[in-house]
């Protein structure tokens, strides 16, 4: 290609690179003869050279692909700009695949590593003398001196009930998931702290904790309807648990939301599109999850990676279970 444009080959590879101190004239005929050549750049001769292959390994162990597959897309739409492809190994949460996994990854010579876990609460570390750095994303790292990015869902259950009220409702129930979650008990909290501000307590004076599904969601709004509690709106811990909330009202004959709002959490639009209404939900933003590790990643390719757990926020999706009048 140099000599079909009659200049060096520093130069050559100075115009396709884009680089400064070449000439007008001299680049344009280097990319005149690219184009006459067909020339297509050599990705790996380009990492060798730059020390990167272009690639970033996502492990995770979410077996349903319900976290992976946005935290995926986040973190592609941030590494477009890099040219950086993820590839997406799943250890289906067992520790000697993700084992395998890992090995994999570092033999193709990742960049980085992006690990998701299968729920949100602390996992092991993959380890931290790994020749590549590495970010936690949703479930964070046991170990403080890794970096991990997980959402907010103390922030995010005064969110839930701060909507609530807002729109008019004082006698507030929260039907949740398996109590052994952190993000459950988080959530709880942070609905506790929200009503106390405004002077409210829990409808049923207790937090219903119970399974992820709609069955518990039926069971617990079951529960509170033969118990006569007075209650104006729930707060689901999930979207599967406020598709039955919405059954166990409807069944009742109540009318959502005239007689009772329900608001659900993770804004998964298989259940909240579909409902009748459709589901006003909490959501956790997790293709930002993966941007802002992606984000991460990049500045630690120039040795800028932190430690420690970084908190991003949820944000409320409104709609007709608690807005329609």
């Amino acid at each position: 290609m140099a000599r079909l444009a009659r200049v060096s080959v520093a130069t050559a590879s100075k115009a396709l690179n884009g680089r400064k101190h070449v000439s007008a004239a001299s680049r344009a005929e280097v990319l005149k003869a690219a184009e006459v050549l067909a020339y297509s750049p050599n990705t790996l001769a380009r990492g060798l050279v730059a020390g990167r292959t272009g690639m970033v390994g996502l492990l995770t162990s979410d077996l349903e692909g319900r976290l992976s597959i946005p935290i995926l897309m986040g973190a592609e739409d941030a590494f477009g700009a890099d040219r950086t492809s993820v590839l997406l190994c799943d250890a289906r949460g067992d520790a000697v695949r993700e084992g395998h996994h890992l090995r994999t990854l570092l033999s193709r010579r990742v960049d980085g590593l992006i690990v998701v876990g299968a729920r949100p609460d602390p996992r092991p570390s993959i380890g931290r003398d790994l020749p590549v750095p590495v970010v936690y994303a949703y479930a964070p790292s046991a170990d403080p001196d890794d970096l991990s990015l997980v959402t907010d869902n103390v922030t995010a259950g005064r969110t839930a009930i701060r909507h609530l009220v807002e729109v008019g409702r004082r006698r507030i129930a929260h039907i949740t998931g398996d109590p052994s979650y952190g993000a459950a008990q988080d959530r709880a909290r942070g609905a506790l702290d929200e009503l106390a501000e405004h002077g409210l307590k829990l409808a049923g004076d207790r937090v219903m904790f119970g399974a992820w599904s709609e069955a518990w969601g039926r069971s617990a709004t079951g529960m509170l309807l033969t118990q006569r509690t007075a209650v104006d709106a729930i707060f689901a811990g999930s979207d599967q648990i406020a598709r039955g909330v919405l059954d166990a009202l409807h069944g009742a004959g109540l009318e959502v939301p005239r007689d009772v709002a329900v608001l659900g959490f993770d804004n998964w639009e298989i259940f909240t599109t579909s409902s009748t209404p459709p589901l006003s939900s909490i959501d956790m933003n997790l293709e930002t999850l993966g941007r802002v590790a992606a984000e991460r990643l990049m500045a630690a390719f120039d040795g800028r990676l932190g430690s420690g757990v970084e908190q991003l926020p949820c944000r409320l999706v409104p709609r007709e279970s608690t807005t329609a009048r």
